[in-house]
């Protein structure tokens, strides 16, 4: 059964999401942040996807901005268009790493790469978000 693109997400379902997630950004992954975090459409609902379990992500208001509807990008390395993470059928620690200093995601992969390029996970506001984070020994999360 096809979903009405201006169906809403249950209280239920969104809770699923979060726990799901561990309460994390599945993309950058922040788990503070000083706006609500969203269910984003991993798979966007104007291109068929569905208001399911397995293609909702639990994201920040900013990685959910970047992302929009996109699901392909540029690898700023190769410069082929890559599809971006998917979080539901892949594993964060496959495509993406932290630099030694634990500040900066870096891209391990052509996905990893063009998703921290295109949904912006280096950008300013986070960095100094995991300097804080890290200064009271929150940062980095436990990411699989």
């Amino acid at each position: 059964m096809e979903m009405a693109t201006s169906e809403r997400i249950s209280p239920s379902l969104r809770r699923q999401v979060s726990e799901q997630a561990q309460g994390l950004c599945e993309y950058c992954p922040a788990h503070f942040t000083n706006a609500s975090f969203h269910c984003e459409h991993i798979r966007p609902r104007n291109a068929g996807g569905r208001t399911t379990l397995d293609n909702l992500a639990w994201a920040c208001p900013w990685c959910n901005g970047h992302k929009y509807t996109k699901t392909h990008a540029q690898d700023p390395h190769t410069g082929q268009r890559v599809p971006l993470f998917n979080p539901r059928r892949q594993r964060w620690s496959r495509h993406f790493t932290w630099s030694t200093n634990f500040m900066y995601i870096i891209g391990r992969t052509r996905t990893g790469r063009a998703t921290v390029e295109t949904l912006h996970l280096n950008r300013t506001q986070l960095l100094n978000l995991r300097r804080l984070l890290y200064s009271a020994g929150e940062h980095p999360p436990e990411v699989e």
